[in-house]
């Protein structure tokens, strides 16, 4: 497919969506409808088996919202087309991709931009990261996951603190309070991302989705958490790559999931 405000390709069986909205890849209505199909497109793709979001090379991952539409939202920002409705829509589809999202945090990811990491499964960022939550300083909040996301992510104190003082974090700030799991060089970042987008695809296709599926239905209900991870156990059992990854491991050699 071509997009406006995209950049893709495939790498190994990886499949990268770069943001790309000079200068600052501000997340405009038509750029979260781009990241939205992109993510069908690699959904749909059976030779994908991971999908890495990144802001390229610069100092952005994604400033945020576009905040002059924004502007014009503001009277109605749940009618049909706008910001906030698309917004919310594109973070839901990211986390219900049933194949693992990477988000590459390669700048400053604030606001909506650090709204669109925690949508994504795992993060990792450049030394040079910067991510926040600055939306009450335009007398705003969250719009898109921060204020329930971020909490999940990072608990309840550290949330609350980023969100109510809209003060900006390190990468390493981040790493300590597990907003990012690994914190790399810059000229490091697309080789490490890379690498564990290379891991990932050498999993068992059906046991990472049936994974990422019970995280969701965990979250959306803590109490029936125990029959939703035996229903995705069975589903996983009952596959061929469950078999394959048995047998491998009784013959000491390297498994050889096919997805089926």
């Amino acid at each position: 497919m071509n997009y406006q405000f995209l950049l893709t390709e495939k790498q190994n069986t990886s499949f990268w969506i770069t943001l790309n909205r000079p200068k600052a890849n501000a997340l405009s209505r038509e750029l979260l409808v781009d990241i939205y199909n992109a993510i069908e497109e690699a959904e749909k793709d059976p030779d994908v088996k991971v999908v890495v979001i990144t802001g390229g090379e610069g100092k952005f991952f994604a400033a945020g919202a576009d905040i002059p539409t924004i502007a014009q939202d503001l009277d109605d920002p749940m009618g049909e087309g706008k910001m906030l409705a698309q917004g919310i829509k594109t973070m839901n589809r990211i986390e219900a991709c049933t194949k693992p999202v990477i988000a590459v945090v390669n700048g400053f990811a604030l606001g909506g931009g650090c709204e669109l990491a925690l949508a994504c499964h795992i993060r990792i960022a450049s030394a040079t990261a910067t991510l926040g939550q600055p939306e009450i300083n335009l007398g705003i909040i969250p719009g898109w996951g921060g204020t329930f996301r971020l909490p999940r992510v990072i608990g309840e104190g550290r949330a609350m603190d980023l969100i109510l003082t809209g003060r900006s974090i390190s990468a390493e700030e981040a790493l300590q309070y597990g907003l990012v799991t690994k914190v790399v060089p810059h000229e490091e970042l697309k080789k490490t991302a890379q690498e564990l987008a290379d891991l990932l695809a050498s999993k068992p296709p059906i046991a990472l989705r049936e994974l990422i599926q019970l995280q969701q239905k965990r979250i959306a209900e803590p109490a029936h958490a125990p029959d939703y991870e035996k229903s995705a156990f069975e589903q996983c059992a009952k596959s061929k790559d469950a078999r394959e990854g048995v047998e491998a491991f009784l013959n000491k050699r390297t498994p050889q999931f096919k997805g089926i």
